[in-house]
């Protein structure tokens, strides 16, 4: 199991430009809870814009075209 060796590989982990989805709205409203005690009445607002970024997020599905290694792997193919 395993890749083979001398093939491509790119770590999608370590590109930083891509970002999470609804990440600005999960640490606004982690940290209204801090500031308030974990009081969650008073973070209304903050979690009503964290549950609508969520349930956005629910509809749209993965790449169509596939991650950047089987790409990778495809062209590699082509080469030999």
């Amino acid at each position: 199991m395993g890749r083979k060796a001398g093939g491509l590989y790119i770590n999608p982990k370590s590109l930083g430009g891509l970002a999470k989805p609804c990440t600005k709205e999960m640490v606004t409203f982690l940290s209204c809870l801090s500031l308030n005690q974990n009081k969650d009445d008073k973070c209304e607002r903050q979690k009503a814009q964290l549950n609508a970024c969520m349930d956005a997020q629910t509809g749209k599905s993965k790449k169509p075209w596939g991650s950047i290694n089987y790409h990778l792997q495809r062209l590699n193919r082509g080469r030999k």
